[in-house]
């Protein structure tokens, strides 16, 4: 039966091959008492850290800042501290610790963002506003009627060759500007599922444009 994976094949092994920093962390938080307590109180400071700096990155898609913003980093932290200091001992030292670490407090802050986002009643899902695309991708007002024309076959598109799922995702993420995380919340899905469903319903949509004389079609992609 082959190991699981996500557990040490062998502590001695695995220590063995750790660098100094990463040792240290596996140590101290593996250890107990007020030595562990230290670790703990350590690595939230900064889970913290790279939190508050993720949300600052991504406050531009939420409309949110000051308190709220902090509180949002404050649990991602929380969370993630929750979830490493758990799962210390899946640790194989593959990458670094705080590389390993990093990762639990990213996905935090992508999971709390994407529940918050539908939960603000001040950030609301307007109505299908096609007439926003050329802003968005920004295209050139002196050739209008050129881009019009496109627009507007786009929009045909969308609404004959995508499927109900195809279409929702399309509109939310390319139209109406919502952020991915908040997406893949909403549909109770994952990033890769929906990249799938982008990838599908913008090769729908180039195949529907080239048959009417456009060779490029309008598509967003968020990460």
């Amino acid at each position: 039966m082959p190991a699981d994976p996500t557990t040490l094949d062998d502590g001695l092994d695995t220590a063995s091959r750790l660098d100094p920093e990463s040792a240290e962390w596996v140590r101290t938080l593996s250890s107990s008492g007020a030595e562990r307590e230290a670790a703990v109180v350590r690595l939230h400071e900064v889970l913290l850290r790279v939190a508050r700096g993720e949300v600052r990155r991504r406050s531009g898609l939420l409309r949110v800042d000051g308190p709220e913003l902090d509180d949002l980093a404050h649990q991602a932290a929380a969370d993630a501290l929750l979830a490493i200091t758990s799962k210390i001992g899946q640790f194989r030292g593959e990458s670094r610790f705080s590389t390993w670490a990093y990762k639990f407090v990213i996905f935090e802050v992508s999971s709390k963002i994407g529940r918050h986002f539908w939960r603000r009643p001040q950030v609301t899902l307007e109505a299908e506003d096609w007439e926003r695309l050329p802003d968005r991708f920004g295209l050139d007002p002196v050739r209008e009627s050129e881009w019009r024309d496109l627009i507007m076959a786009l929009r045909r598109a969308v609404e004959t060759e995508l499927t109900d799922r195809q279409r929702q995702v399309f509109v939310e993420i390319v139209l109406n500007g919502v952020p991915l995380d908040a997406v893949v919340d909403r549909l109770g899905s994952n990033r890769n599922a929906v990249y799938k469903i982008m990838f599908d319903a913008r090769r729908k949509l180039r195949t529907a444009l080239a048959a009417h004389g456009y060779p490029h079609v309008i598509t967003s992609e968020q990460r």
